[in-house]
């Protein structure tokens, strides 16, 4: 049994490393890759059943090194899915994000490299308003004293800082356009940056988009929420 306990929990562990980079490879589909995953959960699952079958009955025989490492590989696998699964319940499955929920920015420059994405430029509108403005109340127009350089500035510093690839920085328009590339899974985000003057206050919006897939699980909202505290702490 130590064997089978072994393979299931180092197979577990391989099918849920793998199936991120085959996704990217284009060997798996979306689908394939998060059934991938899946499978390596149930995999993990069975090998943590298989270990507690050996410790509680077959304790003489055991092999505490095998039965160790396949516990090790399964908890991982186990983990990772559990995690991703139970975030995507906590957020709404929406994957376009804003501070200006009436007239968010516009994709400009990046939009020859969204060309070929399943998930549309343009955004939804209220029906998406609507959820974003009950999971992530705090994110809204931003606020500043300084001039609409400074903030350019600022921002700017902060994309580059955060490792996205910049597309467009014109401090003329106030508009910066950069995508950011998911470890794992390579998913692409694209953001841009709106910044203004109202006379008296500079303005600063900004918006994260997925090109791919329902729900960010959060992501895109976290990006914006570290973009705005490193402005904010740059203008300090």
């Amino acid at each position: 049994m130590k064997i089978f306990t072994l393979i299931a929990g180092v197979l577990a562990l391989l099918l849920l490393l793998l199936s991120g980079p085959l996704y990217q490879a284009d060997i798996l589909g979306l689908m394939e890759a998060f059934l991938a995953m899946r499978i390596a959960l149930i995999l993990g699952a069975v090998a943590i059943l298989l270990a507690l079958v050996q410790v509680i009955f077959m304790r003489k025989t055991i092999s505490w090194s095998a039965t160790g490492v396949a516990v090790l590989c399964a908890a991982v696998a186990i983990f990772m899915p559990l995690s991703m699964m139970n975030k995507a319940k906590s957020v709404p499955p929406i994957h376009d994000i804003t501070t200006d929920l009436v007239n968010p920015p516009k994709f400009v420059a990046i939009l020859a490299l969204r060309a070929d994405a399943p998930n549309p430029a343009a955004y939804q509108g209220e029906d998406i308003a609507s959820q974003q403005r009950e999971a992530y109340p705090e994110l809204e127009t931003q606020k500043y004293p300084q001039t609409t350089e400074q903030v350019f500035d600022a921002a700017l510093s902060v994309v580059k800082s955060m490792g996205l690839d910049v597309v467009s920085s014109d401090k003329t328009l106030g508009l910066i356009e950069a995508y950011d590339t998911t470890t794992f899974f390579g998913f692409v985000d694209d953001v841009v940056i709106r910044i203004q003057s109202d006379g008296q206050m500079t303005m600063l919006d900004a918006r994260s988009k997925s090109r791919v897939g329902i729900s960010d699980i959060g992501k895109n909202a976290e990006r914006l929420n570290a973009l705005i505290a490193g402005v904010a702490k740059n203008l300090n």
